[in-house]
């Protein structure tokens, strides 16, 4: 079974708390703060592995967690860090997250390695805050929380050349005659319901990759059929030979297929009309399909394409088609763009980054104010306020920042409540 899109549910693991210790041992009474730091939780890791080809895996199993961080312990040790997990995608694999639709990463070349989550930072030790003044801290950081999406991931094929056309045109059996591929080859429509790939075993050049892409009628691009789960898999091959039914068998015009075809992969994607193109007048040992072939070759080479009457069925002018294409190969520009650049997904925010960015005081009700902000809000996830020391050490942090002046221009009184993320506390000077 062909699987190219699934959503599954990604989150990186969490930092590991900080430790609360005082060093002890035989005549030392009154040791210093010992509390180790807790470890790194571990990433979440996506690796394009070129020895797979769909995502039927991931129907079975759709939630990846890394393993978390370990606490801090005394005498200054650090938690041990938490296990990456690693999740092998084939190469051409686009991972989306799936609220917005955003681009994380494009695993385009094999062993591509992304970190597509980070996991938490481990919490400081209570020795970390020991000062002059405060010698005995009895409190620590907690570990962060690392991030977690549900993430869409679409298999794109990467073929240096595809096979499009109606259903029922011969793209299949051309396929089977000039590679190793063994697709189903019947004569009913929609016969390919998945993408089919093969090895040419080019005698003109480097061996190359060949697709037959199915599910193209009018109205792919409007999402007719499996239009869009088909169009997709165009996007990154080099060299389309438009295969079309010369005999008309169907009794429809192969001159207006051509056009539809072209129409819908313009109406998808207008960059695709500016790859090479290659018309294949297949079913040529038709008597009837010579007089189409000439209507196909003088419409199509005055436009400048090269048309080229084959039979899939007999495998006359096969060879001249594969050369053709190996050529055009062999002289294909190594750094065209398939795609649009996108911006690095933000997988990891440093809370140093966040410490000096702006906070709002809201008074949202009588005697009831809601602070707001990065840095406060990560502060306390950072910070063991369930300890007296511990909310004191919040309470100088809320000072130093300006965020009590900020209370107090505001009409705060003693005995009001302080709304902050999703901790409640009165306030008193």
């Amino acid at each position: 079974m062909f699987v190219d899109r699934v959503k599954i549910h990604i989150k990186g693991g969490n930092g590991g708390n900080g430790a609360v210790s005082f060093y002890r041992a035989k005549y030392v009474t009154n040791g210093g703060p010992d509390g180790g730091d807790g470890g790194k939780g571990g990433d979440i890791v996506f690796m394009a592995d070129e020895g797979l080809n769909t995502l039927m895996d991931f129907r079975y199993k759709k939630i990846f967690k890394a393993q978390a961080g370990s606490d801090g312990s005394k005498r200054n040790r650090t938690g041990a860090d938490g296990e990456d997990t690693v999740i092998k995608v084939p190469v051409g694999t686009v991972i989306r997250e799936a609220e917005s639709g955003k681009i994380m990463a494009d695993m385009s070349k094999k062993d591509d390695v992304r970190i597509i989550i980070k996991g938490g930072k481990g919490g400081k030790g209570n020795q970390h805050f020991a000062t002059p003044t405060r010698q005995a801290p009895r409190y620590c950081e907690k570990g962060r929380v690392s991030k977690e999406y549900d993430v869409i991931l679409e298999l794109k094929l990467i073929a240096d050349v595809g096979l499009i056309g109606f259903p029922n045109v011969g793209k299949s059996t051309i396929l089977s005659m000039v590679t190793n591929a063994s697709p189903k080859i019947a004569n009913y429509h929609f016969t390919t319901l998945s993408p089919n790939l093969g090895v040419v075993r080019s005698r003109w050049g480097e061996d190359f990759v060949m697709a037959d892409i199915p599910g193209l009628i009018e109205g792919a691009s409007e999402g007719v059929g499996l239009g869009h789960e088909f169009l997709r898999h165009v996007e990154r091959t080099k060299v389309f030979i438009h295969v079309v039914d010369a005999a008309g068998l169907e009794g429809t015009d192969p001159i207006d297929n051509i056009e539809k075809i072209n129409g819908e992969l313009a109406k998808y994607n207008q960059e695709l009309l500016k790859r090479p193109m290659i018309i294949a007048a297949n079913k040529m040992d038709i008597p009837e399909a010579m007089e189409n072939f000439n209507k196909i070759k003088s419409v199509y080479e005055a436009k400048g394409f090269k048309v080229f009457p084959v039979s899939a069925a007999s495998n006359d002018g096969l060879d001249e088609l594969i050369s053709v294409s190996a050529n055009i190969l062999r002289d294909y520009p190594n750094d065209i763009v398939f795609e649009e650049d996108f911006d690095e997904y933000d997988i990891y925010e440093d809370i140093s980054e966040t410490e000096n960015q702006p906070f709002t005081v809201e008074k949202a009700g009588e005697r009831y104010y809601v602070v707001s902000g990065v840095g406060v809000e990560k502060m306390i996830g950072y910070t063991n306020i369930e300890t007296e020391k511990g909310f004191a050490f919040f309470q100088k942090y809320l000072r130093e920042k300006g965020i009590i002046e900020k209370l107090e221009e505001s009409g705060i009184n003693e005995g009001d409540t302080v709304k902050i993320y999703d901790l409640e506390f009165e306030y008193y000077r």
